[in-house]
């Protein structure tokens, strides 16, 4: 719904800023507990969401430098089929599918790279297991001669995160978005922005009161007006470019796994979808270029075709790129912001910052988000709290690493 022009005011129990995959999980799961929630978001669900290629990857995205995300990880993968379940009754409605994921490497160092993966996977107590090259032409027949290792990886799934947004706008009904920008946050003493958060002021110079403001735009949520004082969200624009093909009816299915390869030590993978197209993806690179970048494509199609020769034989339909806000420990900033006396400052949520993750752990981060808000205190997001980067509390945190 979009504001009119002029002073006038709407209010909501819950006001999401940026509708987003985290953002539209988190207003749809505070709608389901009886409270009103609006969306303020220009294009909902066209940022990261857009691109994503929805790998619900806790075990083959693992990184032995992100260790402290992976019980997170874990937890929202396991929420995922309750998630889908109390969005809608079929899973495929949401583009949900259970289907694992398969590890292949083409060169030595390739398997050996992947060899010390699994090892890795092994002391982290995660399921994956070598299998023959043979095994893994038996799943998926058209994979490459030039494969020399196989894993397959359990607890791996896959939603489709345009048909999981489509479904999370339906539940929240027309009423629930307001399609302006969020510039500012209205504090209940404007002259402290210390003070309580009690909404938020749009771009066509209306504003919205509210309850809690939870700040899930991305990149925005760290130039947003009158932030709380200290509060810093170093977030960094990470570029992702991702191809989505259409694979003819005769070579069909073009795979029944999600394939994650490395090609000379580079990273890609292949995403199939139930409406015959493939996904594959992604770049990583912090150049500052928002726009496709045609190395980037031409290097996603070359390394494709080496793990699936039938890749040339698809017509391409899509070329994107989208920023993913990603912050210096690579974790979200998720939680309460600590105010004057290391109180909280009532009102406020921040759910941003979320990198490669977003759509993994959008319903772990609707259900930390939610609790809070129900008072509700969740061990589970007090490593991720979103002011751990103001100096005081990094110094904090140092001095307990050396205690």
């Amino acid at each position: 719904m979009v504001m009119p022009r002029g002073r006038s005011e709407r209010s909501a129990d819950v006001v999401v800023v940026g509708g987003g995959i985290v953002g539209l999980s988190i207003a749809w799961r505070a709608a389901q507990t009886g409270r009103s929630a609006l969306v303020i978001d220009p294009s909902p669900a066209q940022g990261a969401t857009f691109a994503a290629a929805g790998m619900l990857a806790p075990v083959s995205e693992f990184h032995a430098q992100e260790a402290h995300l992976l019980p997170l990880m874990l937890a929202s993968a396991a929420r995922y089929p309750a998630f889908v379940k109390d969005l809608t009754m079929r899973e495929a409605d949401a583009g949900y599918l259970r289907s694992e994921t398969m590890l292949v490497g083409v060169d030595h160092g390739d398997r050996q790279a992947l060899a010390d993966l699994h090892a890795a996977h092994r002391r982290a107590g995660l399921d994956t297991e070598p299998i023959t090259t043979g095994a893994a032409r038996t799943r998926e027949p058209l994979l490459g001669p030039r494969m020399t290792c196989a894993y397959r990886v359990g607890g791996d799934h896959q939603v489709d995160p345009r048909m999981l947004s489509a479904r999370l706008v339906e539940g929240l009904g027309r009423g629930g978005f307001i399609r302006e920008r969020a510039i500012r946050l209205l504090h209940g003493d404007p002259s402290d922005r210390q003070s309580r958060v009690v909404g938020v002021g749009l771009s066509d110079g209306t504003s919205i009161a509210a309850g809690e403001v939870v700040l899930a735009n991305g990149l925005g949520a760290a130039t947003i007006g009158a932030l709380p004082e200290r509060l810093a969200l170093p977030l960094r624009a990470v570029h992702g470019d991702i191809l989505r093909l259409s694979v003819p009816d005769a070579l069909r299915p073009l795979l029944c796994t999600t394939v994650r390869a490395l090609v000379h030590g580079e990273s890609v993978y292949l995403v199939p979808r139930t409406d015959g197209t493939l996904v594959i993806g992604a770049t990583q690179r912090e150049d500052g270029r928002a726009a496709v970048s045609a190395g980037a494509v031409q290097r996603l199609l070359r390394d494709a075709q080496e793990v699936l020769p039938a890749v040339a034989e698809l017509d391409l339909l899509e070329a994107i790129a989208r920023a993913r806000p990603a912050t210096p420990d690579n974790a979200p900033l998720l939680g309460r912001v600590r105010g004057r006396d290391d109180a909280d400052i009532a009102g406020l949520l921040v759910a941003t910052g979320f990198f490669r993750h977003g759509v993994l752990l959008a319903p772990i981060a609707a259900d930390i988000a939610v609790g809070l808000i129900d008072g509700h205190a969740d061990d589970r997001g007090d490593a991720f709290r979103p002011d751990r980067f103001a100096p005081e509390h990094a110094a904090v945190r140092a001095a307990e690493r050396t205690w």
